[in-house]
Order: structure tokens, then C-alpha cells, then sequence
């Protein structure tokens, strides 16, 4: 029964009523100024899809796509996000939304990644057992992560830098998959793991941990974006327009989580990206997806820098990477055109 919700719905119903109801007056935006732009160069956009629900806006957007002018909107699947980095950076995807911490690592290391705009605040959930209440009761436990490449890990180690903990002394992680590591939780094998949508939702649900750290509401991971959109850097010099119009059409649709939670749940049950309407609906009511206007992409980089720098993870300064690895310009564009 948990794969029902409430009354089906036709597709294109649902679709209509986005693009025109969503884009007009309710979003603050109209159809016109897109007409007055020019074509995008590309007709062709690539965007990775993986099992984290949290990432609803890029695929509600769909549709909107199509009316920004792209009439091939592929979805790439993928593993996880570790995976999402890497088809940026190859060209395998054009644009896509993706944690702002390992995209610094990226930048780093000379992927040629552009960072573009901010999507949403929160997401991520650090789940533990009942031997610890804090970040710093984690001194001396054992963490899962997928891997140490993840996001997952990155975020982890922010935290440990913010409360001051050693991240190659003081905490012990081990790799494990996510549902491997749910399992070693529940029996008191691990101490801790951090989840992302459908996880948090699961685990309350079978009542296993409890919650230390929820990013969308505990300062002050609160204050800052989780997912960033990014884009593959040839891309976006070569289709200016195009980028711009995916951004636009992928910003709407967070609007639209926003505005219409229960029709972008269903959305995303009938296209297969999840099995569970509740528990998206979950996701949907919970991530402040409309309040991407309030938060400072630029801020976000330099407080995760500075983090992954005194972690010894970042050699480069906060302002280095932000002059070479972002581009604000159609992120500012848009905040003025889309107002809420």
C-alpha cells in the first residue's frame, strides 16, 4: 500500500499545469520574457538522476525544459553522487545539481566544473545510536560512509572541523553501502551514519537511531545551500543561452516543490523515481525548496572552504576557487526575474 497516493493523475494534466499555471503569476515569472531571449544554441541537455530524492527539482523540470526550447532532456543513471562529479567533468552531463563541498574538491583539482547557482538548504541527516547526543560525543566512534570519496564523507568532515575534532584521529570511518550501514546501526555495530532523502525517512520510520544533526533546520548547516547546481564548464561557455534556460527552468521547479508538494510527489512516483509518495511528500513539505533566493551561494563555498582547509583537504584559498570555479551572473539574472 505504500507505493498508492492519493487519486491518480494524468501526466499531462500535471505538466500543463506547471507550465502554465506555475510559470505565470504563481512563480512571478511569464512566458514572454523566455520568448524575447534567444534560442538556446543547444537543443540537447544532459542531467544525471540517482536514487536521492532530494534532487526533485531537476526532474519535476522536465517539462519545463521542453518549453525553454530543449526537445532532448536526458536523464543520466547514475550510482550515487560521486558519480555526479565525474560526468560533469567528462562531458557526459551538461549541468546538474550536486553538494557544494565535493564540488570544491573538484574545482581543486582542475575538473573543469563551473559552479552556478544554489538550490536548496538541508537534506542531509546524521542518524546515530543512543551513545552519543552531539557532533563531539562522536570522538572515538566508528561512522559509515559508501566510500571515502562520497559526499557523504565531505560532509562529515565539515562537521568535524567546525566542532574542532580530528578527522584522521578522533573518528574511525568504515565503508559500507547505505543499506548495509542502516542494518549495522540498527544492531549498535556502528555508531553513526548520515543519510540522504529516502534514508532519513526510512530509518524514523523502522525507529532505528535518532536524529543528532538535521542539516535543514541546525545552524549552522541551516544557513547555507547543500545543493549547488554546476555545470560542465565547455558547456556552459559554448551554450550561455542554453545554460541559462536550464537553470531558469530547474529553479522554477524548485518553486513548484515548493508551491504544490502533493502534485510534485505524485510527479515523481509516476515517472519512477520513487516508489513511496509519503515519504516524498515528506521531502517535499520538509526542504525549504522555495527560499532559494534568501541564501548566499557565495557565502556557501567560502564557508565549506574554509572548513576543507583546515582539514588540510583544500590547499587553495576560498577567493581563488570562487574567482575560477563560479559564475553568478545567470544566477543573478534569474533571482530578479523569478521573483516569489
Amino acid at each position: 500500500m505504500h507505493t498508492l497516493y492519493p487519486g491518480r493523475f494524468s501526466r499531462r494534466r500535471f505538466l500543463r499545469g506547471i507550465t502554465l499555471a506555475g510559470t505565470a503569476g504563481l512563480l512571478g515569472w511569464h512566458p514572454r520574457r523566455a520568448a524575447a531571449e534567444p534560442p538556446p544554441e543547444t537543443t540537447r541537455i544532459r542531467l544525471v538522476r540517482i536514487p536521492s530524492i532530494c534532487q526533485a527539482p531537476q526532474y519535476v523540470a522536465e517539462e519545463l525544459l521542453r518549453s525553454e526550447g530543449f526537445t532532448e532532456v536526458h536523464y543520466l543513471q547514475k550510482e550515487g553522487t560521486a558519480d555526479i562529479e565525474t560526468a560533469l567533468a567528462s562531458g557526459q552531463a551538461d549541468l546538474n545539481g550536486h553538494f557544494a563541498a565535493p564540488l570544491l574538491l573538484r574545482l581543486e583539482a582542475g575538473d573543469p566544473i563551473v559552479i552556478l547557482a544554489g538550490l536548496h538548504v538541508g537534506c542531509f541527516e546524521l542518524f546515530g545510536t543512543d551513545r552519543f547526543q552531539s557532533i563531539r560525543d562522536l570522538k572515538g566512534k566508528t561512522v559509515a560512509v559508501p566510500s571515502l570519496d562520497s559526499s557523504r564523507y565531505v560532509f562529515l568532515a565539515s562537521m568535524m572541523a567546525y566542532v574542532g575534532l580530528d578527522l584522521h584521529k578522533d573518528i574511525n570511518f568504515v565503508t559500507h553501502p547505505g543499506s548495509e550501514s542502516i542494518r549495522l546501526l540498527s544492531e549498535g555495530k556502528i555508531d553513526a551514519y548520515l543519510g540522504f532523502p529516502p534514508e532519513p525517512q526510512e530509518m524514523r520510520e523502522q525507529q532505528i537511531g535518532h536524529v543528532v544533526i538535521d542539516s535543514t533546520v541546525d545552524r549552522p548547516w541551516s544557513q547555507y545551500f547543500c545543493c549547488m547546481l554546476a555545470g560542465n564548464r565547455e558547456f556552459v561557455r559554448t551554450n550561455p543561452v542554453a545554460t541559462k534556460r536550464a537553470l531558469r527552468a530547474i529553479l522554477k521547479a524548485a518553486d513548484i516543490c515548493a508551491s504544490e508538494p502533493e502534485q510534485s510527489a505524485q510527479f515523481m512516483v509516476e515517472q519512477g523515481y520513487t516508489k513511496r509518495y509519503d515519504h516524498v511528500l515528506q521531502v517535499m513539505k520538509k526542504l525549504p525548496y522555495g527560499q532559494w533566493r534568501e541564501y548566499s551561494a557565495e557565502d556557501t563555498l567560502r564557508f565549506y572552504a574554509l572548513r576543507l582547509h583546515e582539514l588540510g583537504m583544500l590547499k587553495s584559498t576560498p577567493q581563488k576557487l570562487l574567482a575560477q570555479g563560479t559564475d553568478w551572473r545567470f544566477f543573478n539574472e534569474l533571482k530578479k526575474e523569478l521573483k516569489g
